[in-house]
């Protein structure tokens, strides 16, 4: 029977009544806002408010559409967006398309373009075309964004300079050198002292540094200049904020229809792939925070676009700037520990209060200060780690062309231009296709580098023409791609080639790809790389293994020795059930003839000449078929050492192959498997100091990103547990066995009796007792782990991520364990697709 019992159908459906002599139920929680999105808002709020001055002078708007724009933002989209975390406003990479707006069109038939723009990402929203903005190519985004970083950059020098300046970065190039010559000391000097503590606050040594740092840099910056500037009495440009009843609002749109159009798609553009994109890095930033991750969830991007739109609608029709989820406030909310939405809404509140009782104190800011601290927003846009992202990925002149056509010729015919390169350079990459033809020791090999489509058949062809009757050949397709065109043509001059007498071996990067069918060897039907099954290859079985009951499950374990999982391994008597089975005392079935384990008493096997004849079959198999494949990835590990990202911490079990359930290869998982998968807790007596040692190496030799526990079902230690009740007393473990299964002891301990508090499979609750304490059972080696000295400091720093899991046997069903929330439990297990 299998040990994962589907829960009844009517059961998700039962709904708890109230019976009419029960109490009332309660009266429903009032509002409350949480201690870290309190602390959250504060510091997204001083981050804030001098950026959106600072954007709001960059593009040419009166200085309340920043403000207005960062209030909005925060409520607005705050409320009703769908990415809790984000913090939306004022965005650098709007501010070249809005001064062109404002250049073009006027203030007031700006604020209208941002109404209508908002509107068409409603439309957006409601056709739920979210998912689509994220198809344009990362370089063409950064490239965007780099280009308007340098807008930003040129145009804000000339302030910073005590000049204005001019529309385009030509413009801003050529007069340059006119503005150096004429350059206000008074100005330099604030954006001078601006810079520098820009640059050097978050770099304080020390413990005072690291108090000091936790106030955000802009302000320090604008708050230091705005205070040396008036204690040393320099003239210079300050923040002018009119009188709120002179605020100019949105009008009709007036000008060329094509010009609007084109205005309303290209504000829609930028901030919707803007905002969906900050989505998805905060949603990335969310699960690299250390520790438990709250009830923060995963962005809905379509209802964040409708956040987003609405933010516009409300910021234009108040005379504010366009918004967008902006990456620094959304970054700083995150690290600040915001749990919710809160945070976002209270920072915009907080902009609204400074906007209406802080006036005096912000007509002192030097606008030089503020556009020294926006250009060197725009500086940071021009990322180098975007750089030699597109670099490694090859997009490089998409990257270039969208940077320098933003910068010379704007916004909208910059990423016109980066798509059109994006394109090119996909349609260059499918038809650019390498076939080469070389003789080693009388095989031939073609080589086949890039997609093999029906352009390149006739270059096919030409090559395997030179092939000669006869000869071994072997075709390697290193591509991704075979149309029907290239499979055909290859697959009769496959035919062709062996029908006289040659042979012909097609292999490919990707697992499985073998146009011939696989040809019987020795009775074995199974490949390397390919799909794991058939794996036993239906050779003959020693008496043992055709034993009656053999295909039985009693309670989640079958007998020993037959389980053709392991091949070699269940010949020679290793029990499947966790390496434990019944053989601590538990009082199971067949325990009188079964072996605890290799090593173990005689029990039912295979002899030893079999056991011996199918290891060395599987390591000629290995010689023959795997070894040629993975010599030269096994030669560069043994050059470089090992580098694996992740320790892999599960049971001795013979049916859990860790490569085969993770699709990792050589090099990939540091493995640590023990019964019953556990972590006895550091100094513990009669401790094992080898899976601690193990432990200590990964974090801290191998910096390892992860630790995953992995427990599965049928686990025969959770079975022992559960019915060994000698193993509770402190003098009851009498063999090491016994001894080593203390350690699981917390975990049965911490078993909730409650069935409500049960973690859960894909929404049903656990089969039987045994499958509760193997969920229990990971949550609570997690937490074993955590107390180990190197994991707690790796998690403290932020390098180092634990993850839990479930694989169930009879299923071939993996299950990951969720972060829950309230005083540190899990969420329940829920069933999750491992990516492939």
């Amino acid at each position: 029977m299998s040990a994962c019992v589907p829960a009844r159908a009517d059961s998700a459906r039962t709904k708890h009544v109230h019976q009419p002599h029960s109490p009332p139920p309660g009266r429903p929680r009032r509002f409350r806002v949480a201690g870290a999105d309190v602390s959250a808002a504060i510091a997204v709020f001083l981050i804030a408010l001098p950026l959106s001055l600072g954007i709001a002078l960059a593009t040419g708007a009166p200085l309340q559409a920043g403000l207005v724009a960062a209030a909005v933002g925060g409520i607005v989209a705050g409320r009703l967006g769908g990415c809790p975390l984000q913090v939306s406003g004022p965005a650098a990479g709007l501010t070249v398309v809005t001064a062109d707006l404002i250049q073009r069109y006027g203030w007031r038939t700006t604020c209208a373009i941002t109404v209508l723009a908002g509107i068409a990402q409603l439309g957006l929203g409601c056709l739920r075309v979210a998912r689509t903005a994220l198809a344009v190519s990362p370089a063409i985004v950064h490239g965007m964004l780099a280009g308007i970083g340098v807008t930003i950059a040129v145009a804000q020098l000339h302030i910073v300079l005590g000049g204005t300046p001019q529309s385009s970065v030509p413009d801003n190039l050529r007069a340059l050198p006119a503005q150096l010559a004429h350059l206000q000391p008074a100005d330099l000097a604030a954006s001078v002292l601006t810079l520098t503590l820009l640059t050097l606050w978050p770099r304080l040594p020390g413990r005072t540094g690291e108090l000091l740092g936790k106030v955000p840099a802009a302000l320090v910056a604008v708050a230091g200049a705005t205070a040396v500037a008036a204690l040393a009495g320099l003239r210079l440009p300050k923040v002018d904020l009119p009188s709120w009843s002179s605020h100019a609002l949105a009008t009709l749109p007036d000008g060329p229809v094509l010009g609007l159009v084109a205005a309303v798609l290209t504000t829609t553009l930028v901030c919707s792939v803007q905002s969906l994109l900050g989505a998805v890095a905060v949603d990335k930033l969310v699960a690299a925070r250390p520790g438990p991750a709250g009830p923060v969830g995963r962005s809905d991007l379509d209802r964040e676009l409708l956040g987003q739109g609405a933010a516009n609608v409300a910021s234009g029709a108040l005379g504010g700037l366009p918004v967008a989820g902006v990456a620094v406030r959304s970054s700083a909310n995150v690290q600040a520990g915001a749990v919710s939405r809160n945070s976002t809404m209270l920072h915009g509140v907080l902009v609204v209060i400074a906007a209406l009782l802080m006036v005096p104190a912000l007509e002192l800011i030097p606008l030089a200060s503020l556009a020294a601290l926006v250009m060197a927003v725009g500086l940071k846009m021009v990322s180098l780690n975007h750089i030699r992202t597109v670099t490694r990925h090859r997009e490089v002149l998409v990257y270039a062309v969208t940077t320098g056509g933003v910068v010379f010729l704007g916004v909208l015919e910059g990423v016109a231009l980066g798509i059109a390169v994006a394109v090119g350079v996909a349609l260059h990459r499918l038809t650019r296709t390498r076939i080469t033809h070389v003789e080693t020791e009388g095989v031939h090999h073609v080589h086949v580098r890039g997609q093999l489509t029906f352009l390149a058949v006739p270059r096919l062809s030409r090559v395997l023409h030179h092939v000669p009757h006869g000869a071994v050949a072997v075709v390697e397709l290193d591509g991704s791609f075979m149309d029907h065109a290239a499979y055909e043509a290859l697959q009769d001059w496959q035919k062709t080639h062996t029908a006289h007498g040659g042979s012909v071996d097609i292999t490919g990067r990707r697992p499985g790809l073998r146009i011939s069918e696989p040809t019987e060897t020795d009775g074995c039907r199974c490949r390397p790389w390919t799909p794991w099954r058939n794996h036993q290859c239906d050779r003959p079985r020693p008496a043992a293994a055709s034993a009656p009951g053999r295909d039985r499950e009693p309670d989640g374990a079958r007998v020993p020795g037959t389980d053709g999982a392991d091949g070699p391994t269940a010949l020679v008597g290793h029990s499947e059930a966790g390496g434990a089975g019944e053989a601590v005392g538990a009082g199971g079935p067949g325990r009188a003839d079964r072996a605890p384990g290799p090593g173990g008493a005689a029990g039912p096997r295979g002899p030893v000449g079999s056991s011996a004849h199918e290891l060395a079959h599987g390591i000629r198999a290995f010689q023959r078929n795997t070894a040629p494949l993975v010599r030269d990835e096994l030669a560069r590990l043994a050059r470089e050492g090992q580098q694996p990202s992740q320790l892999f911490l599960t049971c001795a079990d013979s049916r859990l192959v860790t490569s085969m359930i993770t699709s990792s290869g050589p090099g990939d998982l540091f493995v640590v498997r023990n019964v019953g998968n556990l972590v006895p807790l550091p100094g513990e007596e009669s401790g094992d100091d080898s899976v601690a040692a193990a432990i200590e190496y990964a974090v801290d030799a191998l910096k390892v990103r992860s630790i995953t526990v992995c427990g599965h079902s049928g686990c025969g230690a959770m079975q022992a547990l559960l019915g060994a009740g000698s193993l509770r007393a402190d003098d009851g473990a009498r063999t090491p066995l016994e001894r080593w299964l203390r350690h699981g002891l917390p975990s049965l301990r911490h078993l909730p009796e409650d069935e409500g508090a049960w973690s859960r499979l894909a929404g049903r609750p656990p089969a039987d007792a045994a499958e509760r304490l193997c969920l229990a059972n990971v949550v609570q080696q997690l937490e074993h782990l955590s107390a180990h000295e190197s994991v707690a400091r790796a998690l403290r720093e932020g390098a180092l991520e634990l993850h839990g899991m479930y694989f169930h046997v009879g299923e071939a069903q993996a299950y990951l364990l969720t972060e829950g929330h309230g005083e540190g439990r899990f969420e329940p297990v829920r069933e999750t697709g491992l990516p492939a």
